[in-house]
């Protein structure tokens, strides 16, 4: 089972008079890159929510998105407390009257009533700790719904991606079958061409056989790629292995195993229909590097 790093999850619900919505999107990256767009009233839980994200998702680029907004529009309250600044508006003019202000500007007095400390949020201040908490689970509670569809989505693109690799993977080995019949053949040919190749000099027949059949063996040890062969085909096992773990970072290590022996296995082969067969098989092994740098 493996996950892929792109997902997206939302959730939205509407809390006492507050309709709550979150985002939650993620894309490949290297490392963990978190982004936290929250309401300055919950900016102190931004740690919460970010350990919260990594613990689930991990790596990747992650972004979360919350919105608050009231839920209707009408008959809303007003943003001030206006029986308080009543109160503290009168008092300003009982006590300039008492201390002998004979001329007292309301208007100076009303402004100054307004910039009083907590004057503006008298009425959040009235919350208890237990409702702000309690709220805050209810919100947090929106967060984990947005985070774990955001998990299944991730899932999803997962199971598409580990269907791709079963079928590159199938199609690296019916390349490795064609080289290994072509191997069959290479060798015999590399003799044919060698010997043709002295006799295209003018020798006869009569040459020395025993150093020719030295150096027919010198130059088989040379490209011989039978190593390269067993190595190739033990990686294409061990990463279908790896697969069922869903590590994305092995599964980048092996493909990087497997291109070495593609690429040696083309190099030492020396040969016009392997080189062919190298290139498809490069081809496929470069669908799945893309794959792999979006696999968790």
């Amino acid at each position: 089972m493996i996950y892929s790093m792109t997902g997206f999850g939302k959730a939205q619900k509407e809390i006492q008079d507050l309709q709550i919505k979150v985002e939650v999107k993620s894309l490949n990256s290297k490392f963990t890159d978190l982004f936290c767009r929250l309401p300055k009233s919950l900016s102190a839980r931004e740690i919460e929510v970010r350990n919260y994200l990594t613990q689930q998702l991990e790596r990747g680029k992650i972004e979360l998105s919350l919105t608050m907004q009231k839920a209707t529009e009408t008959a809303s309250p007003s943003l001030l407390p206006e029986k308080q600044i009543e109160e503290l508006f009168s008092e300003l003019k009982r006590v300039a009257k008492q201390v002998g202000v004979e001329s007292v500007n309301e208007t100076a007095l009303y402004l100054h009533a307004l910039s009083m400390p907590n004057t503006i949020q008298a009425e959040q201040s009235q919350e208890t700790e237990e409702e702000v908490e309690a709220l805050w689970q209810s919100i947090f509670e929106i967060i984990q719904e947005a985070t774990q569809e955001c998990k299944s989505f991730r899932l999803r693109e997962g199971n598409v991606v580990q269907e791709k690799f079963k079928e590159y993977i199938a199609s690296i080995k019916n390349g490795l079958d064609a080289v290994k019949e072509q191997d069959l053949i290479r060798m015999p040919n590399i003799r044919e061409r060698m010997k043709k190749s002295l006799l295209d000099l003018g020798l006869n027949e009569d040459f020395d056989q025993n150093r020719f059949e030295q150096e027919v063996v010198y130059y088989i040890e040379k490209f011989d790629i039978s190593e390269e062969k067993v190595r190739l085909a033990t990686h294409l096992e061990y990463f279908l292995e790896v697969l069922k773990e869903g590590n994305g970072k092995k599964l980048n290590f092996m493909a990087q195993e497997i291109g070495r022996e593609i690429n040696t296995i083309g190099s030492k082969a020396n040969d016009s229909q392997i080189q062919r067969i190298v290139v498809n098989m490069k081809d496929e092994l470069e669908k799945i590097k893309e794959q792999t740098a979006n696999v968790l």
